[in-house]
């Protein structure tokens, strides 16, 4: 609702023309909450009791290395398959075609694409290990962060201006459909399984690390191309 008041104020008051393709409109507004229905529902029964369930098992099973070794194959297997991430990675080969930085043919903007996705997915990997890390230790959340953002802007004069906003953005497009609900029930189960963690203190932090980690990996990407 909130979308369909702000563009039917738009389009009638400041651009004051018709709306074009209502029907078109309505059909796809009554797709998307019927789709933001069903993946709720979804998140409810399977995916968010998935992630904790695994969470538990491992910590019962008592192997750190094989619970980080699950952490970054879950923060990379997520990334990979997030469509957020599809999608700003095809649009910026794109543009990255088009200005000249690539050449301009589907093999060349395939390769970018997909080293672009697979840096971040690395990087999303390595968030989650050093987040699960972070849970089993008790390490305080804040001075990852700092130190993770420091490196960012430390990093951010020597890398290409070009690949300094595809950076930034991948820091967000990473936390979206699939990756946040399996990594928030992964912290929020492995922090109420371990001893005198917190849920709410240690459980949550690992989508700060997953949303912070593409900006860095990113732009060494680009440094290194």
């Amino acid at each position: 609702m909130p979308i369909v008041i702000v563009v039917m104020v738009f389009q009638v008051l400041v651009i004051q023309q018709p709306i074009p393709q209502v029907m078109d409109l309505v059909f796809g507004i009554l797709l998307v909450i019927l789709g933001l229905t069903l993946f709720i529902q979804g998140l409810e029964l399977s995916l968010f009791p998935l992630g904790e369930s695994m969470a538990y098992a491992f910590a019962r099973k008592g192997s750190v290395t094989w619970l980080l070794i699950f952490a970054f194959c879950l923060g990379f297997g997520t990334t990979v398959a997030e469509p957020a991430l599809i999608a700003v990675a095809d649009e910026a080969a794109n543009i990255a075609s088009q200005g000249g930085m690539i050449a301009d043919n589907l093999a060349a903007k395939q390769q970018y694409a997909t080293g672009l996705r697979m840096t971040v997915a690395l990087s999303v990997g390595f968030a989650i290990l050093v987040g699960v890390l972070r849970i089993i230790r008790g390490w305080k959340l804040h001075y990852l962060i700092i130190g993770g953002y420091l490196g960012v802007v430390l990093m951010t004069p020597f890398a290409p201006d070009e690949i300094i906003g595809i950076a930034y953005d991948s820091g967000g497009v990473t936390t979206s459909t699939i990756t946040v609900p399996l990594v928030t029930a992964l912290g929020v189960g492995l922090a109420n399984s371990i001893k005198n963690r917190n849920p709410m203190v240690d459980g949550f932090g690992l989508i700060a690390f997953a949303s912070l980690t593409p900006i860095i990996f990113v732009m060494a990407y680009g440094m290194l191309r």
